[in-house]
């Protein structure tokens, strides 16, 4: 049968989602656990491929097991064996049809920002800290220039082998939290390797008036990645909500 898994997890812990040679990574983790749980090899399959040092709130994934464990006691079971730095949230029966990835139809990021003059330490690893005074006005100007169905080249990693950047986003704007926290969400159909990241870099420049709410559609439309602002941290990123039909 197949089943799906609802996580959360803390990314700092981690290189990231996808099996690699070199780092630890919520992949290998879930598959780990499977492992021991169901006494043999389990492949598990994510709805996103995080980074290094992204977070997640929300994250589905998905694997076939033979079982006859109770649904209802998978979740408990499967976290007994998985890192404290990963949540096993919920484990659900899915029809085989079923695919964490591809089902998707759509996600939404948070990115944030600790925006003091000092460093909170309890926020090292989880926002990135701007120490530099922000207009969060203006950033929600600039964000509305992304909202609708654009080519989104200039806010993709370089090296990206992917051909088709297209993307609608449904929601982008600049949130004031407590503690002098900002929050960037955005909300797409699907997203290009570091297109949030790159979006909230180009945002904080915006706050900073290093380029002007009203240039944001020119960069977009140039399709050129210099034009846009810096890749922000991967530590300020979440995973925070992933939607299915």
């Amino acid at each position: 049968m197949r089943y799906c898994a609802e996580i959360s997890y803390l990314g700092s812990a981690f290189c990231g989602w996808q099996v690699q040679p070199n780092g630890y990574t919520v992949q290998e983790a879930i598959g780990t656990a499977l492992q021991r749980l169901f006494h043999k090899k389990t492949d598990v399959t994510g709805c996103s491929r995080t980074d290094s040092g992204v977070h997640a709130r929300q994250y589905f994934c998905h694997f076939d097991a033979d079982t006859n464990l109770p649904v209802e006691r998978i979740a408990a079971a499967l976290q007994f064996y998985t890192p404290k730095e990963i949540a096993v949230l919920k484990v659900t029966p899915m029809a085989d049809d079923f695919h964490a990835r591809y089902s998707c139809t759509g996600k939404n990021y948070i990115y944030r920002l600790l925006n003091a003059p000092v460093q909170d330490p309890f926020e090292i690893g989880r926002a990135w800290w701007v120490k530099y005074a922000l207009d969060t006005e203006k950033m929600n100007e600039a964000a509305k220039a992304f909202l609708g169905t654009h080519d989104f080249s200039a806010f993709c990693a370089a090296n990206t082998s992917v051909e088709d950047k297209v993307r609608t986003i449904r929601e982008c704007a600049v949130k004031d939290c407590q503690n002098h926290t900002l929050e960037i969400s955005i909300t797409a159909d699907g997203f290009l390797y570091n297109m949030v990241r790159i979006i909230a870099g180009t945002l904080v420049s915006v706050g900073t008036n290093e380029i002007r709410a009203q240039d944001i559609p020119e960069i977009i439309e140039s399709k050129k990645r210099a034009y846009a602002g810096i890749t922000a941290p991967a530590c300020g990123l979440y995973l925070n909500k992933v939607y299915y039909n």
